[in-house]
């Protein structure tokens, strides 16, 4: 028989202070309460520990490229379900619902603008989108910014976040890999210059293809950048892996990126490094 039993606290709704919902976020990176309007004013960077949250496309082209020089290409192409995707849901459905939720056609904006008074073409991934898989239309929109920067004579920058390749289209997606590395071989070869930005995550399909080829590969800091899991690497090898061996510190520590540069500097770092490669 229980002898002290827990007092019932009742409040009035009159009385009960709600937390409204929205206005307060956990950082993954120090898990401190953090205000939405302090990270979003912080150009979405935790204000306490540094950590990068996910970005928008559409902010990473106001904070990345001059105002009002933005021009967006290929905006209204979209993806078809070419192998009839069956599943809980359908691959039409779910790019419906991504649409609705993102306001965006599909998992990157491309376009031509100027920073710094330099003109240069854009692909920004957005990782809200499907997880920024790179699909048909992520491809294409990708090569065909490429090839117009080319005959323009324009560097490239391509902000890279994804999860790899898009599965409801199959061999489709893996093929963009070798056409966004080719169209880049060409814009090599005519001595214009690419940087890749990489996010996180950067993963697959992607880091095996674009986000790797870069005259310069930039990264934000702490993201995470490898081509499968650790968890599927350690059952193949069958090896302990080194700790953070696929964030973006390990990666210039070990010579394969050329730089870790944190948000608020990254457009200045663009600009400095164009002006230096492309001159006056």
């Amino acid at each position: 028989m229980t002898i002290f039993k827990k007092p019932t606290l009742k409040f009035s709704g009159k009385n009960r202070r709600e937390m409204p919902e929205g206005l307060w976020t956990k950082c993954p990176g120090c898990s401190e309460m953090v205000h939405h309007l302090a990270v979003e004013e912080n150009l979405r960077v935790c204000p306490k520990c540094g950590y990068h949250f996910t970005m928008g496309a559409h902010e990473r082209i106001s904070m990345l490229v001059d105002e009002g020089t933005f021009e967006e290409t290929d905006a209204a192409m979209t993806s078809v379900d070419p192998l009839g995707f069956k599943g809980v849901a359908t691959y039409e459905d779910r790019l419906k619902t991504y649409r609705e939720k993102t306001g965006l056609i599909d998992a990157v904006v491309t376009g031509s603008g100027a920073m710094g008074g330099h003109p240069v073409g854009l692909a920004i991934m957005d990782f809200s989108f499907l997880a920024a898989t790179m699909g048909s239309v992520v491809g294409e929109k990708i090569t065909r910014i490429i090839e117009a920067s080319t005959k323009a004579k324009r560097p490239v920058i391509i902000v890279c976040a994804s999860g790899g390749a898009r599965m409801y289209e199959g061999m489709l997606s893996l093929m963009q890999m070798a056409k966004t590395s080719g169209a880049l071989a060409r814009h090599s070869q005519a001595g214009l210059p690419y940087i890749a930005v990489l996010t996180n995550p950067t993963t697959a399909g992607v880091m095996a293809s674009f986000a790797t080829l870069g005259d310069i590969a930039l990264a934000e800091p702490r993201a995470m950048i490898g081509f499968a899991g650790p968890r599927v690497i350690r059952e193949t090898t069958h090896q302990e892996l080194p700790e953070g061996f696929q964030t973006a510190e390990f990666l210039l520590e070990h010579g394969l990126i050329d730089e870790i540069v944190p948000r608020f500097r990254m457009r200045e770092t663009i600009i400095t490094i164009i002006g230096n490669l492309m001159g006056k």
